[in-house]
């Protein structure tokens, strides 16, 4: 999911231990307060100094994570900024695939580092990033690389449904009250017959959206009226996913 959203390694990397560390301030605390830098530094592997620097950064909005620096990125970025590679109006020129600049060839020569130009150009013609035009010149579409196209609403979609089910995981791994861990159930067999996909799919999709409205109904039922006053709703729902995995 990350690579196909043009997510580096690097870019993961520093996100990741931003979020060690505000995890481990936030919630790691003794008595409700906040985890000093010593116990922070002793949870996450991270050296006091950067934990400093993290939560510095996390206390001023500003994101931990730096900009895009795939080869693939680098050469838009040179496109899109390089004198020799704009117009008048600064939009960036169509190139010829190679010869002196301004061409591909040599904007891959300054900018895509260890990468074959053929292999750059194959790449951002595969995902749409750049494109021939019909005097077989090459037209820059986007600025940043990025493997497939998704919309935002659909990653936000993603990202919170992934969230809501390690959240229940969490939550039965390490429960910390008395009470019911979150319900969390899966019914699953490795030895059901191919052919019968489209069956289970079709049973998932019919039973499935029943159950579904059967929840919304009940939570609809039980849903705090607006008062004015403090309330004290919480949120409740549950979700459904498919398991689809080849032995092979």
């Amino acid at each position: 999911m990350l690579l196909r959203c043009g997510m580096t390694w690097k870019e993961f990397s520093d996100l990741s231990k931003s979020l060690f560390v505000q995890a481990a301030t936030e919630e790691f605390g003794i008595r409700g307060r906040p985890t000093n830098v010593s116990r922070v530094s002793i949870l996450t592997g991270i050296s006091r100094k950067e934990v400093k620097r993290q939560r510095d950064l996390l206390a001023s909005n500003e994101t931990p994570v730096r900009t895009k620096t795939t080869d693939a990125t680098r050469v838009l970025s040179g496109w899109f900024q390089d004198a020799d590679y704009v117009d008048a109006s600064g939009l960036p020129l169509l190139l010829k695939e190679s010869g002196p600049k301004p061409s591909f060839d040599a904007l891959c020569g300054a900018y895509s580092g260890d990468i074959a130009m053929p292999t750059m150009l194959k790449e951002l013609l595969n995902t749409q990033t750049i494109e021939r035009t019909e005097n077989n010149l090459l037209r820059a579409v986007r600025r940043y690389y990025q493997p497939a196209t998704l919309d935002d609403e659909r990653l936000l979609w993603a990202a919170a449904l992934i969230r809501d089910l390690s959240a229940s995981v969490n939550g039965n791994l390490f429960q910390e009250s008395k009470s019911l861990p979150p319900f969390v159930r899966k019914a699953e067999n490795i030895h059901v017959r191919s052919d019968s996909i489209s069956q289970f799919r079709t049973l998932l999709d019919d039973r499935g959206q029943a159950f579904l409205e059967e929840i919304d109904a009940w939570l609809t039922e039980h849903e705090q009226m607006d008062t004015g006053e403090a309330s004290d709703a919480v949120r409740l729902g549950v979700g459904l996913f498919a398991i689809q995995d080849s032995n092979k």
